[in-house]
């Protein structure tokens, strides 16, 4: 626990730090009504924007739309597609840590409708998807400027740990927050997550709890690494 931890009197031990924390779905748009998207509710990001702000970071979070109050003491842009928020994570660098917790959409409409599109009897319209630009590959990839810890989270249905290790070497993050989002676990909308903590050398298996516990949980993590990189 972040109290146990820290009882050396070091309440604020990512005073002075900032950290970036990115939330919530992308609405990727079709028309100027309808739009690509995906059952993300925003809950863990926040909750962990909030965590990482109690322990004193200056935190920025770039959330995607959700009905979600801001956190005290956090700094919120909102934005609304893929694009959008990679632009907004670029404008918020540097920073010391960023933690990538939205469900950003894979894919957009390679070209949106200026007008809605019509339903006709009998004919379905075509889309054409492109691949959405990797926000977390883009940041842990960065030749300068890198922050010095990088965490993605891994949405998954199935093999929740081997495809968590495929996504942490394949983005170049530091660490994966890999959770289950299958239609059993409630995760999506829900108030718990259950999930795992992969490193290059470690894997920790938390139990379910709580999305503020899981918060606190990783953001004691945090502290700890620049609680190392200071010694």
């Amino acid at each position: 626990a972040i109290v146990d931890f820290f009882a050396n009197g070091a309440e604020k031990p990512l005073q002075g730090r900032k950290m970036l924390v990115t939330a919530g779905p992308t609405h990727e748009p079709i028309d100027p009504v309808r739009y690509i998207a995906n059952r993300s509710s925003g809950k863990q990001g926040y909750a962990i924007a909030a965590a990482l702000a109690d322990l004193g970071a200056e935190v920025t979070l770039v959330s995607g739309p959700t009905r979600l109050e801001a956190p005290r003491g956090v700094t919120r842009k909102s934005v609304e597609s893929a694009k959008d928020m990679l632009a907004a994570c670029e404008a918020a660098l540097p920073v010391d840590g960023a933690i990538f917790a939205a469900a950003v959409a894979d894919w957009r409409v390679e070209t949106e409708a200026d007008q809605k599109i019509k339903k006709r009897d009998g004919e379905l319209p075509s889309l054409s998807l492109a691949e959405n630009p990797d926000i977390l590959a883009t940041v842990s990839r960065l030749k300068s400027g890198r922050p010095a810890l990088v965490v993605g989270f891994a949405a998954e249905t199935e093999t929740i740990i081997e495809n968590g290790k495929a996504k942490l070497a394949k983005k170049g993050c530091d660490w994966i927050v890999a959770n289950d989002v299958g239609n059993e676990s409630g995760t999506f909308g829900g108030d718990d997550n259950q999930v795992f903590l992969l490193t290059n050398e470690t894997v920790e298996d938390w139990p379910k709890q709580s999305k503020d516990a899981v918060a606190q949980t990783l953001a004691t993590r945090v502290a700890q690494f620049f609680q190392g990189v200071d010694a």
